[in-house]
């Protein structure tokens, strides 16, 4: 008996049927595979978002403490940050925000925070096929919480920002930028959160700049040691002790302006006396008499005009302008004209000085850990440039020594401390018509010791009147009490 035929209508139902399994199997492999990134970016798919914030994030520590948290909510995302001293330290670790995303070290080192580092797996492979999270892993700040809170509280709600480094390795030691804010008055997704986000962005203050490392500012007379480490270098002079021919009033090069001087006897100044008494016209000719090649080797020694810095949070370019007439250069060799700088280049200034010309990478970060505290990344120093050469760096910090000692930097004095400093007045506004910058930049260390701290101070307003705003009078007590907090004097 023979078997029946299939009819043709069954054949074509059959590759139907088949051709339906195969587009079914096309398309899940479409969207599963090949267009799974789109799916897992969107902004619709929520599943990633309550993946990211169903555990804890990892912390951010501080001399071995936690400066930050996480919380348990009844929400669809489970955990939301916590900044037990969040205005204390803003300007180190930004923010995490369920509704903004992550700013500075919380957004730079997010892998890590959030567990999605590969390197926080013991066997990346086996992670990478289950697909389980991985525990949040932890920051290990550089960050002297002395130091922190001595600048935090000595810029007593004042606008400015203060940056502290370590000279002989790089460290920063204290970052603060006030008006700070509190980076958990919007760390979750409710209406509270948004309406701590606007208020903050609508603030004329604007507490959530990071004015230590986004900010530039003039730098004023805090750029005369630049000036002196480009001179000395070039040997327009043999030494600082040496006449330096300086007119008072100076003219200013093919120009009908003339520059002054704050302080009387700068007439033919010494550079060491001139730095102590802060003569605008001794440094100005000197910055001609360099000319500018000089001036921005020297500048750019010291990390001016390097877009790329990062610590490992990027930093705002410092600038001293590469095309400039003699008039502009000599305005720009004591810290105007377009010369701008951020509180950290300027830290670094006085740190290369501190460290015999050489000035170390900056970085904010001692070493990445899994939650166990086992390091899955070490950060050790790096020489960043070679300023200028040991014997050069000594002659500066006589001088600048000269400048605590006998100058307009006392204010910084730290008994029982060997402390070298620049206070910088910079002009501020259209025909100098805003408040003036006040600035200092030093070191200290213990008496017959290599220096322990470089800082540096910028205040951009004060209820003082204008004519008692000066970097010796604002900036330096600042500066004293972060200094003396390193060394343990306070």
């Amino acid at each position: 008996m023979s078997r029946p035929g299939i009819s043709t209508t069954g054949r074509r139902a059959g590759t139907f049927c088949l051709l339906l399994i195969v587009a079914l199997l096309v398309q899940a492999t479409r969207v599963q595979v090949v267009r799974a990134p789109e799916y897992d970016s969107s902004p619709a798919n929520r599943r990633q978002m309550i993946i990211r914030y169903a555990q804890p994030r990892g912390s951010i520590l501080v001399d071995g403490h936690r400066i930050t948290g996480s919380v348990a909510s009844h929400g669809m995302l489970r955990y939301r940050r916590t900044y037990p001293e969040g205005p204390l330290y803003a300007a180190v670790t930004g923010y995490s925000s369920q509704i903004y995303g992550n700013s500075l070290l919380e957004g730079v080192e997010d892998g890590v925070l959030s567990g999605t580092d590969p390197r926080l797996a013991g066997f990346p492979l086996w992670s990478a096929v289950t697909r389980k999270p991985q525990p949040g892993g932890d920051v290990v700040t550089t960050i002297d919480a002395a130091a922190q809170r001595a600048a935090f509280q000595a810029m007593d709600g004042k606008r400015g920002a203060v940056a502290a480094v370590e000279p002989a390795t790089g460290r920063i030691l204290a970052l603060v930028s006030t008006p700070s804010y509190d980076p958990g008055s919007f760390a979750g997704s409710s209406g509270a959160d948004r309406r701590a986000w606007q208020a903050l962005q609508a603030d004329p203050l604007q507490p959530m700049l990071d004015r230590a490392l986004r900010q530039t500012y003039p730098p004023g007379s805090t750029f005369k040691v630049v000036t002196a480490a480009a001179g000395l270098s070039a040997g327009v002079y043999p030494d600082p002790d040496v006449r330096t021919d300086s007119p008072e009033p100076l003219p200013l090069p093919n120009s009908d302006r003339v520059l002054t001087n704050e302080a009387p006897g700068c007439l033919d100044a010494t550079l060491r006396l001139a730095l102590a008494r802060s003569c605008n016209t001794v440094y100005a000719k000197l910055g001609v008499d360099v000319g500018l090649p000089g001036m921005v080797r020297a500048a750019e020694g010291f990390g001016f005009n390097d877009g790329g810095l990062r610590v490992p949070v990027g930093v705002a370019k410092s600038v001293f302008d590469t095309r400039m007439d003699r008039a502009q250069l000599a305005l720009s060799s004591i810290g105007q004209y377009d010369t701008r700088a951020t509180p950290l280049q300027m830290a670094m200034v006085a740190a290369g000085v501190a460290n015999g010309g050489k000035v170390m990478r900056p970085r904010l970060v001692d070493r990445l850990t899994r939650a166990d505290g086992t390091a899955v990344a070490l950060m050790s120093e790096q020489v960043y440039r070679q300023a200028v050469a040991p014997g050069v760096a000594a002659e500066l910090r006589s001088m600048m020594e000269d400048v605590v000692t006998e100058g307009t930097g006392a204010n910084a004095r730290i008994p029982g401390a060997v402390v070298g400093g620049k206070t910088g007045t910079a002009q501020n506004g259209v025909g100098n018509s805003g408040t003036p910058y006040a600035w200092f930049i030093g070191y200290a260390g213990p008496d017959g010791a290599a220096p322990k701290v470089a800082v540096a101070v910028v205040i951009e307003d004060s209820a003082a009147r204008r004519a008692d705003i000066s970097g010796g009078g604002l900036a330096a007590p600042v500066a004293r009490a972060v200094m003396a907090a390193v060394l343990g004097m306070v």
